[in-house]
């Protein structure tokens, strides 16, 4: 461990340590409460209008499930008050320029495409070989981070990519293990959970936190609040930086294709495939790495659990809806496809999709695959006992899918 971390370390567990004693004395800061979070992201945006988005329940249902069932140490508590005090400020600076320029909302999200499959399946790394044709546009981190922010010079952009690398690299020295897992960046794609987080929604909370009663909401839910907020945020991009073939991933569209295509009824689909076994190990790894960064309660034998039977339910529904939807709309392809064979993968979702791939496209996806060979930020290891996980078990609870798709489940 380097100077540096045991430094960051010491000063989190001092952190914690008194924020313990707080508590026993019936302290428990920072405030997590409504009105408090509401107060300081009007100082920050300098305005009060969030529009008519209906969050009160969302919000109302998430913060309730931090008080009660996060056990977030005073750390996370300072984490969670800054995440939901950004999203409320942003909210604040879009309705506010959305007032100021009436293009925005005339901008037309035309037949849009998502990567959608299980975590670890290949979806990030498919996003990212799409997204270095010019032609396409995906929504960069520092823009779902940030997405008020104006300007598309380079010196006004810079400072806002600054700024977004400097919470990533606090994220990092607190969950170090994550960049193995999932890298980010400010200018690489971000996926739509970031986008369904700005309006309090999606699977993003109880990954990064223990937050289930809320998370049985949300899969309850109708979802069309996440949809609504999902096109308005990528017309204000768009608006932004012009670029109309959206191409947008997320495993949590699995929680949600009927309101995906309610909203987006000319989307098309790519579905990404792998051994669920291995998915599922490698996923309870991921939320655990995340929430020990937060809580002191972090069981992973529980978080596997838990996640492993929500993705197995949340792909039997996906996989309903799908059947009543327009077979033409989807593409099904392999995560070994995508790992071996990357720019002929490509090829073949161009060819579902109808789109040329020129010499720009695929010079910049040879360039991308030589800067980021496979364990760029060191190897993921994971088994599935580690995390509890019975094989037989999650073999006959995934079997209609494995059957279907003519998965091989590793031995």
């Amino acid at each position: 461990m380097s100077f540096s971390a045991r430094c960051v370390r010491g000063a989190v567990t001092a952190l914690n340590t008194g924020g313990r004693a707080l508590r026993r004395l019936g302290a428990d800061p920072p405030s997590l409460e409504v009105v408090d979070l509401l107060h300081a992201a009007e100082r920050r945006a300098g305005a009060s209008e969030l529009g008519a988005w209906p969050i009160e329940e969302p919000l109302e249902r998430l913060l309730d499930s931090y008080r009660r069932e996060a056990e977030l140490t005073t750390l996370g508590r300072i984490t969670v008050r800054e995440l939901l005090v950004s999203v409320l400020e942003n909210l604040l600076r879009l309705e506010q320029q959305r007032a100021a320029n009436p293009a925005i909302e005339r901008q037309t999200i035309a037949d849009p495409v998502f990567i959608i499959g299980l975590p670890r399946t290949g979806t990030t790394h498919l996003l990212g070989l799409m997204s270095q044709d010019p032609a396409n546009r995906a929504p960069f981190t520092w823009e779902v981070m940030y997405p008020a922010a104006r300007g598309t010079t380079p010196a006004e952009i810079d400072p806002v990519r600054a700024h977004t690398q400097s919470r990533l690299d606090w994220a990092n020295r607190l969950a170090p293990e994550f960049m193995r897992i999932h890298p980010i960046a400010p200018d690489l794609p971000q996926e739509c959970i970031a986008i369904h987080a700005q309006i309090f929604m999606g699977i993003q909370f109880h990954t990064t936190h223990n937050v289930p009663s809320f998370q049985e909401w949300f899969e309850r839910d109708s979802q069309d609040l996440a949809y609504d907020f999902h096109r308005r945020l990528l017309q204000h991009l768009q608006a932004h930086r012009p670029g109309s073939r959206w191409v947008l991933k997320a495993p949590g569209h699995l929680f949600s294709l009927g309101a995906l295509l309610r909203r987006y009824p000319s989307a098309r689909i790519v579905q990404t495939h792998r051994d669920p076994l291995r998915v599922m190990a490698s996923m309870a790894s991921h939320a655990t790495v995340l929430r020990r960064a937060f809580s002191d309660n972090a069981d992973p034998v529980e978080i596997a659990a838990d996640w492993a039977d929500r993705w197995a339910r949340a792909l039997d529904d996906f996989l309903a809806v799908r059947d009543r939807a327009r077979p033409a709309q989807f593409l099904d392809v392999g995560y070994a496809s995508i790992e071996r064979a990357p720019l002929e993968t490509v090829e073949h979702v161009y060819d579902f999709l109808g789109w040329p791939l020129t010499g720009a496209a695929r010079t910049g996806i040879e360039r991308f695959l030589a800067a980021n060979p496979k364990d760029k930020h060191g190897a993921h290891r994971y088994t599935l006992e580690q995390y509890g996980l019975a094989r037989a078990e999650l073999a006959r609870r995934f079997a209609r899918y494995i059957d279907r798709f003519e998965l091989n489940i590793d031995d």
